[in-house]
């Protein structure tokens, strides 16, 4: 579990690819000081595990289906990343749940400065969208932000300063593609509405002992 506030780039410093393999080695310093072999890192938002480290990089295996539904296999050598440690069960909890699992990808097609924020808009496919409302969260390549303009096309961060310089977001360019975990409440929410529908469960019917028959509780 994360919660999206990032605590470091890294650096995409080798990328080995085999038949049906990848292995990401990654600079990094800060993440470095308590690491282990199969820690939780969420590179870009994506949940990957340690499976080796020194005291300048780790690797992690990345799977084909990872590589499918992320940006990561359009990394490449030198590229920086957003990295964040599983958290802690006695830190502050800064941001909101994140499993690390992302639902799919989206596009840069807009920034535009006000003030000190920078608005990012980013466009996105339809069943993506779904699970998004204004003023909810969302993470994008990692980073916990919140969604301040939504159409039926696309959506809208405003960026601060802080986030600007401790993540990578900003150094992206107009069609870039980004990552994306939508609130995973949302998702609950529609599998439940749609549980009730297929099985015509009315509001009567719903009780505590219903709801952890069915893992709700």
């Amino acid at each position: 579990m994360f919660t999206g506030i990032i605590e470091e780039i890294g650096k995409l410093k080798k990328i080995q690819t085999g038949a049906d393999t990848c292995i990401l080695t990654i600079s990094a310093k800060f993440i470095l000081s308590d690491m282990h072999i199969g820690d939780s890192i969420a590179v870009n938002g994506t949940c990957l595990t340690v499976c080796k480290f020194d005291n300048t990089c780790f690797s992690a295996d990345v799977m084909p289906e990872t590589l499918r539904r992320t940006n990561l296999g359009k990394l490449s050598s030198g590229s920086l990343v957003n990295l964040e440690r599983a958290m802690s069960v006695n830190g502050r909890f800064g941001g909101h749940i994140v499993s690390g699992h992302i639902d799919g990808t989206g596009k840069i097609i807009n920034f535009t400065k006000e003030n000190n924020a920078i608005w990012v808009k980013i466009s996105a496919k339809p069943e993506l969208l779904n699970y998004m409302i204004l003023k909810g969260s969302i993470t994008i390549d990692g980073i916990s932000l919140t969604i301040a303009k939504i159409s039926e096309q696309d959506f809208s961060v405003s960026v601060i300063p802080h986030t600007r310089q401790q993540t990578t977001l900003l150094s992206k360019k107009i069609g870039d593609i980004v990552n994306l975990e939508c609130d995973v409440i949302a998702k609950y929410i529609e599998k439940f509405c749609n549980f009730q529908k297929i099985n015509h469960i009315s509001d009567s019917n719903i009780s505590e002992k219903f709801l952890a028959q069915h893992g709700y509780l």
